[in-house]
């Protein structure tokens, strides 16, 4: 397991590109037949994948967890973004279609990930925070999710919105996650760009055009917004102070999850782009 430690925002203004990436990007997740974890100092917000090819994977703990398994003092959330597969939570078995989510409560202590077909493999990304109590392990798939949309094809903007571990659906400690589709030809989201400070978020893009193609990710201050490159799979990091938005080079879906003190997904504090130097 990586520990990832974030700048705050004073050594921010000072950073080059590479820096930040080491700061705010994770890169190594989607590798076959291993469960690669990052642990961020935002909140201790674990970030992981699995993509069981040729053997069935679990999620590992770790000594700087201090806990005899993963998920003793966490929540876990997971969307599927590859071929159909499966999760077996403490005995049972989610059959996990594409873009279907999981929600894994406290002190479960066996997370098993499988695919249908080790040639088209579930591709599993998980994002987990610690949890003060137990909900029970729901099952969510796509059509079950609360649906938004928002945008138009004029501001290339026009996109979807898949609320699916939400308060309204799922009980959790902390953890907000679904994920956002743009339709082909719109590039553009979350502009203008926003923060709140009650809780932080991880963006994880993928499903861009093709291997070529790049979203920016914006990052910072209204008045000193920097932009990180990712390639489909990567993760952006965004602490609590931090503004976000994001443009690509192709439409592209991205899953967003949250942990922080309150779960109101509309709880924003928004920048006007008169501010926006």
């Amino acid at each position: 397991m990586e520990i990832r430690y974030s700048a705050d925002i004073v050594r921010y203004k000072t950073m080059t590109n590479s820096e930040l990436r080491d700061a705010f990007v994770v890169d190594t997740l989607f590798a076959p037949d291993s469960v690669p974890l990052t642990y961020s100092d935002i909140d201790r917000g674990v970030i992981g994948s699995a993509v069981p090819v040729s053997k069935a994977l679990t999620i590992p703990t770790h000594k700087d967890l201090a806990s005899d398994y993963f998920a003793q003092r966490r929540e876990v959330g997971i969307i599927n973004i590859g071929g159909t597969g499966a999760i077996e939570v403490d005995g049972t078995t989610h059959a996990m279609g594409n873009l279907d989510s999981l929600y894994v409560g406290r002190g479960s202590k066996g997370i098993k990930f499988s695919s249908e077909d080790g040639s088209s493999p579930a591709k599993f990304y998980f994002v987990s925070y610690p949890a003060h109590m137990r909900y029970e392990t729901q099952h969510i798939t796509k059509a079950q999710a609360n649906i938004v949309k928002l945008g138009a094809s004029e501001t290339s903007n026009k996109r979807t919105i898949f609320q699916a571990i939400h308060p309204d659906i799922v009980k959790t400690c902390q953890i907000v996650m679904g994920f956002t589709m743009l339709e082909s030809g719109n590039v553009w989201n979350t502009f203008p760009p926003h923060t709140h400070k009650r809780r932080s978020e991880f963006y994880m893009y993928f499903d861009l055009l093709d291997d070529d193609a790049r979203v920016f990710h914006f990052m910072g201050e209204a008045d000193n917004m920097k932009p990180m490159i990712l390639k489909s799979g990567e993760v952006a990091l965004s602490p609590i102070w931090s503004m976000h938005c994001g443009a690509g080079t192709s439409a592209y879906t991205f899953i967003w999850s949250m942990g922080g003190e309150n779960q109101v997904f509309d709880d924003m504090d928004h920048i006007s782009q008169d501010d926006i130097a």
